[in-house]
């Protein structure tokens, strides 16, 4: 949706990216991981796309009917526990992520102006896996 140049393009594909963020909180408000109580291959692949949502595709793709912070509990919960799991925090560097995304796509954003907000802070509060899930 983020790179549409018509509206009618831009609405059909933000609505059908929200409503799958519908069915990942439903799925995620019944279990600890997509797939119930073991982390999966599909809960890291799904990660670094919720972990860059809302301070990046939020605004510079204008997918912004509803944030991961205050619009999805469970996929913060979930994001947050992925994200507190051994080695997983070092390997998302915010700057970084943002840089790319805003200076790369000159198309969307000509000035290159990076946005100062990182997002839900995914170090707190602690979430404590039902148990070792992997």
């Amino acid at each position: 949706s983020g790179f549409a140049t018509a509206q009618g393009p831009y609405e059909k594909h933000c609505r059908a990216l929200f409503e799958s963020l519908d069915r990942i909180e439903k799925i995620l408000s019944e279990n600890e991981f997509l797939l119930g109580s073991r982390l999966t291959e599909a809960d890291l692949r799904l990660f670094t796309t919720i972990v860059r949502f809302d301070p990046v595709y939020h605004g510079h793709f204008k997918c912004n009917i509803k944030q991961i912070e205050t619009g999805y509990p469970n996929i913060l919960r979930w994001t947050r526990e992925v994200y507190q799991l051994p080695g997983i925090a070092g390997t998302v560097n915010m700057e970084h992520i943002k840089k790319h995304y805003y200076m790369s796509h000159t198309q969307i954003n000509p000035t290159q102006v990076v946005p100062l907000n990182n997002g839900p802070d995914l170090s707190n509060p602690e979430v404590k896996p039902a148990k070792r899930p992997y």
